[in-house]
């Protein structure tokens, strides 16, 4: 995912990793997850500088404060298998969508700070 800033922020999968390349100035940073083989997939930010990815394994969301390197981590309820995700920024605060593609459903995470 690009964000408005031309920084490209991916999921290493096999790494437990977020990684964040910002074309313009060449640097690259990455942020160990807190779960082991959290698997992320995708990653996407939000308006508060927040990214947020899915497990592919565990079920869990995580959302990472890209200040301060801090991650909260959500169990959802059952097993969702998560590829891509979205964050709407139209609310307060910001909500995460994701498709369960074991579940065939659509999960919405509202945080409640």
């Amino acid at each position: 995912m690009m964000d408005a800033q031309d920084r490209l922020w991916f999921g290493q999968y096999r790494g437990d990793r977020i990684g964040m390349l910002d074309t313009r100035s060449g640097q690259f940073k990455e942020w160990q997850l807190a779960t082991r083989w959290a698997s992320p997939y995708d990653v996407t930010i939000d308006k508060n500088e927040e990214a947020w990815t899915g497990s592919m394994i565990t079920d869990l969301v995580t959302r990472l404060d890209t200040k301060s390197g801090s991650f909260t981590e959500y169990l959802l309820p059952r097993t969702t298998n998560i590829r891509r995700v979205f964050v709407d920024n139209s609310t307060s605060p910001v909500t995460f969508w994701v498709g369960s593609n074991h579940g065939a459903s659509i999960v919405k995470l509202e945080p409640l700070d």
